[in-house]
């Protein structure tokens, strides 16, 4: 098939693209930015501004599937900081590649959102449980970041029924792995927490932000590619949750870090920092039954991968940095 990949400078994005390439698909990726850590997989990589509705045409040309990932988003700091303009960027490219695949006549659209849909009064308590589907409503979702996905959602919906474009709704919970942002204000929890274990000493401090009590369930990456193919191959229209609900704390993220490090760390933690809601857990009910599958990557496991790479790329700027330092003393 010919797929479109948006997003794809982004962390999903490339390993989707990855993905779909060995399965023998031509893939055009999408993005405003080339891919940070690797070069794109992609047959065809088109740099765009997908806030433009020309670019989402550009994109969805000559395409049977579009797997929609692109958005302006990043980590709690991020997410918290920039309501108004992440908002509009979203909203914009989301509406605009919608109308693009309907004109464009894509076969398929994969539209993915977040478990940031789900009500805060659910979330605010400390015995949470897992979130299904149906609860989005009543809505009461994230401050920015959440409402514009919870929106394009219903869009999504409306030109399922409206214009007949076989629709997929797919809400991610904390997708983590190699590759991804782990510095600059846009990485995530996991990325955050090995960026910090990898540059401290052992027996030194890192800071955590909130009194590391909060709960999350977090996804291995690979177990989020093999839920998206199967989720686009199941027919099933409405939103539905993609995630483990292997439920930990923050505290439990860092003591797993630091164990893939071989570490013993103190922490300091921030009560000033932004920290999201309480609690957070994805309820697989739904995904067992539509796709017969459910991720199964533990935390430890992924965990190990993703330090590794951190750690990694951590020691190779370190080397770079002082080779070009060098190199300056030398030309002085």
């Amino acid at each position: 098939m010919r797929i479109v990949v948006t997003g794809a400078g982004g962390f999903i994005g490339h390993h989707l693209i990855k993905r779909l390439r060995s399965e023998g698909h031509w893939v055009r990726g999408v993005d405003i930015k080339r891919p940070e850590f690797e070069a794109s997989r992609a047959d065809e990589f088109l740099i765009a501004d997908l806030r433009h509705f020309k670019s989402c045409l550009q994109a969805t040309a000559d395409i049977d599937d579009v797997y929609h990932l692109a958005a302006d988003m990043g980590g709690i700091g991020y997410i918290s900081a920039n309501h108004a303009s992440l908002t509009r960027n979203n909203t914009l490219i989301n509406s605009h590649m919608l109308e693009a695949a309907k004109v464009s006549k894509a076969r398929r659209y994969l539209y993915t959102s977040s478990a940031c849909v789900y009500p805060a009064f659910l979330q605010d308590i400390e015995d949470v449980s897992p979130l299904k589907e149906e609860d989005a409503i009543p809505a009461d979702p994230e401050k920015g970041y959440g409402w514009e996905k919870l929106f394009a959602e219903q869009l999504t919906m409306y030109y399922h029924e409206e214009h007949g474009i076989d629709t997929r709704i797919v809400r991610f919970h904390n997708i983590y792995g190699p590759l991804g942002a782990y510095q600059g204000g846009k990485e995530k929890v996991p990325a955050a927490i090995c960026r910090k274990v990898a540059m401290a000493a052992d027996g030194a401090g890192i800071e955590v932000w909130g009194d590391g009590e909060q709960t999350r369930s977090f996804c291995y990456i690979d177990d989020c590619i093999e839920g998206l193919l199967r989720i686009m191959e199941s027919g099933y229209t409405k939103p539905i949750n993609l995630g483990t609900d292997e439920l930990i704390t923050i505290n439990d993220l860092v003591d797993a870090v630091c164990s893939a490090a071989g570490k013993h760390l103190l922490r300091d933690h921030d009560l000033t920092k932004p920290q999201g809601v309480r609690g957070r857990n994805s309820d697989n009910t739904l995904l067992k039954e539509v796709i017969g599958w459910q991720p199964a990557i533990t935390i430890q496991e992924g965990i190990k991968y993703t330090y590794d790479w951190v750690a990694g790329e951590i020691a190779r700027r370190k080397v770079t940095a002082g080779e070009d330092l060098g190199a300056m003393r030398l030309e002085k």
